[in-house]
């Protein structure tokens, strides 16, 4: 049976790095893991081919050779998998689909043959074993959540990896917190289940026999999730793992009690670790309280976020405004936040409540669910009914973005970093690509855009007080220019 596996393509946001790409020489930042694991589940003897439409388009070929097709998403790439259904259906194809868009609305999608929800280690076998016999079901699903030490090796092969800017892998699912307006519970629920260290070890053998050696994304949506496992058994077997090894650095994303741990920070950092996204959230304690952030209440925030700066971890912020206790002094003291703790990556949305989580359920018992939920937090869109009158929310959002990415004030950030960040020394190979960014950036930024001012100044401020981080000063530079180009563009 000949299976093509389709991952739709992303709109252009903040987070997608387009424009920041083009520099490196990369069409998308991450594959398709979900896809790729799922690949390596299905039986032996089907043929597949993959198509990232991030990457590389979806051609007629494609369909004319597929028996089935096979669709995963985000809820971010909603417009584009109603694009791919539609054209499947068209040429009677018979279409499988899973994956969070689908698992949170599967009655948004009548087209879909079969709908393979929930997590593919319990729900995909029971497709399967119905196919075999010929008597498949529409709709596979269930509350429980998979034993992870069963998943298999995702498979890369079907993948060429110089599109991508870093890989991915997995080492847990779920998440011991609970943010209301989070729904990773809602998917993956509360309870931290872990794949076995020899797992993990497995797939960064293959990763690296491949010849990957740039960066590699543990897409946890907490890593830090069981503290004790990664301090007695994974860190230290990732630290041995490195050794003669180059590049390969890792990013993550943890909650910001990660700062109360020395240890932790230390064998992270050891191991490869440079980057971490947190969510900050908001600078208002009282809104921390109503939406259950408690891990990030009763502490100094920029404090610990410049404790893991200078401990030599990059932070990389999520932010949001339009809580319900918010008036109209947020939006300065979001600008201050951000600009005093040096958070570079600081990614700014407006409150939205995705179906599943208790936000929605609390904002639908309250008649306050207005639209869609589009996915896309930081469009300048909810689809909630705010306390705070929407034109009023809307405009003090505008005000937050066209601050922190202005040229002045995003540089200012980036200097304000530098002077606090002690990186650890990896040993990385300068590859041509990083050549051919910082060519670009001269010409693109340094000539060319109204910007060259500013980074002129940063690229000689860098050169002469902290030479060493000047080529994390000009990655900066080039992501100023994407989340420029993404604000003027397409926030509403």
């Amino acid at each position: 049976m000949n299976i093509l596996l389709v991952y739709p393509e992303f709109p252009d946001t903040f987070w997608s790095f387009k424009h920041a790409l083009k520099f490196v020489h990369k069409k998308s930042s991450c594959p398709p893991l979900g896809l790729l694991t799922v690949a390596a589940m299905l039986p032996v003897t089907w043929d597949k081919h993959l198509v990232d439409m991030n990457v590389s388009k979806l051609r007629q070929s494609d369909l004319d050779w597929a028996d089935m097709v096979l669709i995963s998403a985000m809820t971010i790439q909603r417009k584009s998998t109603d694009e791919v259904i539609t054209q499947a259906r068209a040429m009677n194809k018979v279409i499988v689909a899973g994956g969070p868009l689908f698992t949170a609305q599967p009655e948004d999608f009548p087209e879909v043959d079969h709908l393979v929800l929930n997590e593919a280690e319990i729900t995909l076998p029971l497709f399967l074993s119905d196919l075999a016999q010929g008597e498949p079901q529409r709709v596979y699903k269930t509350d429980e959540y998979a034993d992870i030490t069963k998943t298999p090796v995702p498979m890369w092969e079907l993948i060429n990896l110089r599109y991508y800017d870093s890989l991915s892998l997995q080492f847990t699912r779920g998440c011991p917190f609970n943010c209301d307006f989070c729904n990773v519970t809602a998917l993956l629920g509360h309870r931290i289940r872990l794949k076995s260290t020899q797992q993990l070890i497995a797939e960064l053998d293959k990763i690296y026999d491949l010849g990957w050696r740039r960066g590699i994304f543990i897409v946890d949506d907490n890593f830090i999730g069981n503290k004790r496992i990664l301090k007695e058994e994974v860190l230290p077997a990732m630290i041995e793992w490195r050794q003669g090894k180059k590049g390969c650095l890792f990013t993550t994303e943890a909650s910001v009690n990660l700062s109360d741990d020395d240890q932790l920070i230390k064998q992270m950092v050891k191991a490869g670790f440079t980057q971490v996204f947190v969510g900050i959230e908001t600078p208002n304690d009282l809104a921390l309280a109503e939406c259950s952030k408690s891990q990030n209440r009763n502490r100094d925030l920029v404090s610990s976020v410049k404790k893991l700066q200078q401990m030599g971890l990059q932070v990389m912020g999520g932010f949001i405004v339009g809580f319900d206790s918010d008036d109209e002094t947020i939006f300065q003291r979001m600008i201050d936040f951000i600009q005093q703790s040096g958070i570079v990556t600081a990614m700014v949305g407006l409150l939205q409540a995705p179906i599943g989580t208790q936000l929605y359920q609390r904002m639908l018992r309250d008649g306050r669910i207005r639209n869609v939920y589009s996915g896309d937090n930081v469009d300048g869109e909810t689809n909630i009914t705010p306390k705070m009158d929407l034109t009023e929310l809307k405009k003090g959002y505008r005000k937050i973005l066209d601050s922190i990415y202005s040229a002045k004030g995003f540089y200012e950030r980036v200097r304000t970093f530098l002077k606090n960040y002690k990186p650890h020394q990896h040993s990385v190979t300068l590859q041509w690509q990083e050549i051919s960014a910082l060519l670009t950036s001269i010409f693109e930024i340094g000539i060319k855009s109204k910007e060259r001012w500013q980074y002129w100044q940063l690229f000689f401020w860098t050169l002469f007080h902290c030479p060493r981080k000047f080529p994390l000063a000009i990655t900066f530079t080039i992501y100023g220019y994407h989340f420029r180009k993404v604000n003027q563009l397409h926030v509403a």
